[in-house]
């Protein structure tokens, strides 16, 4: 179990390190590949390149899902990750705007969109490998999957962080960023070496038997579950690209040093990290919805006052315990996530089913939400519209907690 968590988790850790990575050298990657005379025009283009790469992720969900699905996890897993390297190495060596153009723009662009492909097939195949082991503790080790991107925006944040405090803005946007994605890189090989040296599951091979048609079961049979999965990954993505997203946010709606914003979302990350275990282990005891309906409530009464003494208050002593509350929320939440989205599915569509749902809830709620954000405080001129957002993911998690509950007593 020990070697199929790092196998699954690695993949996601590296996904999420790049994208969160990203996020935070938004400012840096706007000047240098997105140039325009109003600093918000540039901000906004590199974050729609950020949020345009997630259209690419429904369909990477169905592609390397059903290929998942079809031959194995194993395999789907394997190229999963092959193809995060190449897009990852992408963002290590592109030239920028004011060396060749437009072709940075859409260099960067290009690696966005492979990122977006790999990272669609990941979720559905990684989760199933973990749950299809044959444990009794589902809940535990599927909540791996979040507490891997913990692991990895820590190490983000960390980089972010260290840069900061070593270089000068200027080093930072000539060549600095790049160092963090360079490290990344060196993950990937580490990832595919113990991929390609793991046995496929107990249930894959068990359920290689049963008729040989994933993609019309899922799309004629299984498209209400697909529905409800979607709506149930709203709340877990929102609240962590808010955390990602807080470098950004602080800087440019709080008016804070870059540091300060490295710093909060690190501790986030790291609530991320240790309770999201804590909480999957207590899933598997409980139930997923109990725990996952508890914390939407909490989300939508939170958040609101939560952002409120942000704003009116913008130091480190009060970021850092919002983003700390954001994380806690947001492990709890996500823990119980994928066992429950396995639940849902049988086996012979459980990779393409996740991956699908997943992937739809990510674009629409994680891979925009900085776009919508900053959308919603330029019509609203209020940095309280974040929370609006937060709370209306957590709306629409918990109208799909209940009707989960009630269609299939989870």
């Amino acid at each position: 179990m020990i070697r199929a968590v790092v196998a699954s988790s690695i993949g996601n850790a590296l996904e999420f390190y790049d994208l969160t990575l990203y996020l935070y050298f938004a400012t840096a990657i706007s000047k240098l590949y997105f140039p325009s005379s109003n600093p918000s025009v540039s901000l906004l283009l590199a974050l729609g390149s950020f949020g345009v790469s997630y259209l690419m992720r429904p369909l990477g969900a169905v592609v390397l899902g059903l290929y998942a699905d079809k031959v194995g996890r194993k395999p789907a897993l394997t190229l999963s990750i092959g193809l995060m390297m190449i897009g990852t190495a992408m963002m290590v060596v592109m030239p920028t705007y004011e060396s060749i153009g437009v072709l940075a723009s859409v260099g960067v662009l290009v690696a966005r969109l492979i990122q977006g492909f790999s990272v669609g097939g990941e979720f559905g195949a990684s989760t199933a490998f973990m749950v299809e082991q044959g444990s009794g503790r589902k809940g535990f080790f599927a909540s791996f999957q979040f507490a891997s991107q913990g692991l990895a925006s820590v190490l983000a944040a960390l980089a972010g962080f260290l840069l900061s405090a070593a270089l000068t803005q200027d080093q930072i946007a000539a060549w600095g960023w790049r160092l963090p994605f360079a490290f990344g890189l060196l993950i990937g090989p580490v990832g595919l070496y113990i991929r390609r040296n793991l046995p496929e599951t107990p249930d894959f091979e068990a359920s290689a038997r049963e008729a040989d048609a994933p993609a019309r079961d899922l799309f004629v049979r299984q498209w209400p579950n697909l529905l409800l999965a979607t709506g149930l990954v709203a709340t877990s993505t929102a609240l962590n690209y808010m955390i990602s997203y807080t470098p950004t946010y602080a800087v440019t709606q709080l008016g804070l040093p870059p540091w300060i914003g490295f710093a909060a979302s690190f501790v986030g990350a790291v609530m991320l990290m240790t309770v999201a275990p804590v909480v999957g282990h207590w899933s598997d005891t409980v139930g997923r919805t109990p725990i996952m309906r508890l914390i939407v409530i909490a989300v939508f009464v939170l958040m609101l006052p939560a952002f409120a003494l942000l704003i009116a208050f913008p130091t480190l002593l009060v970021i850092v315990p919002v983003l700390a509350l954001i994380g806690i929320l947001k492990a709890s939440y996500s823990a119980a996530l994928p066992a429950l989205m396995a639940e849902i599915f049988p086996t012979r569509t459980r990779s393409a089913g996740m991956n699908l749902s997943y992937n739809v809830g990510v674009t629409l709620f994680g891979g925009f939400a900085p776009f919508w954000i900053e959308g919603l405080i330029a019509l609203t001129h209020t940095p309280l519209a974040a929370s609006y957002f937060l709370m209306f993911a957590a709306s629409v998690s918990f109208a799909c907690l209940l009707l989960v509950r009630r269609r299939m007593g989870l």
